[in-house]
């Protein structure tokens, strides 16, 4: 019985590790796509002012 406890905390364990690394790339998921959308706006109001970045 004791064996079949530990298999059960074990797989809970792996589980919740493997949730929490799911939620955190699920946000930097959204990080990057907002990221990427700031870098476009900026990247089209320089081409629509005719500015050069250095």
């Amino acid at each position: 019985m004791n064996l079949l406890l530990i298999i059960v905390a074990v797989i809970a364990v792996v589980l919740l590790v493997t949730g929490g690394f799911v939620q955190s790339l699920n946000f930097l998921i959204w990080v990057g796509i907002v990221l990427a959308i700031i870098a476009v706006i900026i990247f089209l109001a320089r081409v629509i002012t005719g500015r050069r970045g250095v």
